[in-house]
C-alpha cells in the first residue's frame, strides 16, 4: 500500500512538473501523458483528481489543463514561512526601485541555487517572474556566494566532478578555478558574475547570513553589460553589502563581519 501511495504521487508530481514546465500555456491531457510517459487513462485519472483539489485548472474553451490556484496559495504561504524571504523581500525590492536595476535573493537547493525573490527596476523590467528558477551555483554571482563556505572538497562532494557545465566561454569549470574565485571574494565581500551564465550580462552578488554566521542566502543586482557598465560598480557594491548585512541582522546575525 505504501509503495502505491508513493507511486501515486510521483506520478501527480510529475503531471504537475510538466505543467509547470510549460511554456505554451495550458497543456492537453495527451501531450502531459506523452511529455511524462504515463498513459492516457492513468494522465486523465490524475489531471481528474487535481482538478477537484485545485491543483490544475481546465481552460474554459479548450480541453488542456494549467497550474491551478492551490498551488498558488501553496508557493505564497512556503514563501511567507521562509525567514529569509521575510526578512529580505522589502529590503530588495526597495534597493531595486533605488537603483532601477534587477536585485534578486536565492537560497541554496541541493546542487543549484533557487530564487526566493526577484525585482525589477524601471531600467531592467521583465514580463515574467523569476521566484523558483534554479540556477547553477558556479556559473552564477549568486550561486559562487551559497558556496563561500566550502572548501575545494565541499565543492567537489556538491558539484560533482570536472569539468563544471559550462554556458559560456568565461564559465569556470575547474574546481581549483573556483576555489581561487571564492577566495578573492571572501577578501573583497562579494561575488562577481561576467557572462558566465550568459552573453551580455554582469551580476554582483553579496552573502547573507544567520546568527551563526554561516551563509544561508545571497543577494545580487544585474542587468544588461552596457547598463551595468555605465554604472559605479564600487557604489553599487557598497550598497549590495549593506544591504545584504541588514537583511543578516534581521536573521540574528549580531557582526556583520563573521568570525575567524
Amino acid at each position: 500500500m505504501a509503495g502505491e501511495i508513493q507511486q501515486g504521487i510521483g506520478r501527480a508530481a510529475s503531471v504537475l512538473a510538466v505543467l509547470g514546465a510549460s511554456t505554451t500555456g495550458p497543456l492537453r491531457a495527451s501531450d502531459i501523458a506523452r511529455a511524462t510517459g504515463l498513459g492516457t487513462s492513468t494522465t486523465a485519472r490524475l489531471l481528474g483528481t487535481l482538478e477537484e483539489l485545485g491543483y490544475v485548472t481546465k481552460a474554459a474553451d479548450s480541453p488542456s489543463y494549467a497550474i491551478g490556484a492551490t498551488i498558488l496559495a501553496l508557493a505564497s504561504e512556503g514563501l511567507n514561512q521562509n525567514p529569509v524571504h521575510r526578512e529580505s523581500r522589502a529590503p530588495a525590492q526597495e534597493l531595486a526601485q533605488r537603483i532601477g536595476l534587477s536585485v534578486n535573493v536565492g537560497v541554496l537547493d541541493g546542487s543549484s541555487l533557487i530564487y526566493l525573490c526577484h525585482f525589477e527596476g524601471a531600467l531592467a523590467p521583465k514580463s515574467h517572474s523569476m521566484i523558483g528558477l534554479r540556477q547553477p551555483l558556479h556559473a552564477s554571482a549568486l550561486g559562487k556566494c551559497l558556496l563561500l563556505d566550502l572548501d575545494t572538497d565541499g565543492l567537489r562532494s556538491l558539484l560533482g566532478e570536472e569539468p563544471l557545465p559550462r554556458y559560456t566561454a568565461n564559465t569556470i569549470t575547474e574546481h581549483a578555478a573556483l576555489a581561487a574565485e571564492l577566495a578573492t571574494a571572501r577578501e573583497r565581500g562579494v561575488c562577481m558574475e561576467d557572462q558566465e551564465l550568459a552573453l551580455g550580462r554582469l551580476g554582483i552578488a553579496a552573502p547573507i547570513r544567520d546568527a551563526n554566521a554561516r551563509v544561508v542566502a545571497a543577494i545580487s543586482i544585474s542587468g544588461r553589460l552596457s547598463l551595468m557598465r555605465e554604472r559605479d560598480l564600487d557604489v553599487l557594491t557598497e550598497d549590495l553589502i549593506e544591504v545584504a548585512d541588514r537583511i543578516s541582522v534581521g536573521l540574528g546575525l549580531i557582526s556583520a563581519i563573521p568570525s575567524s
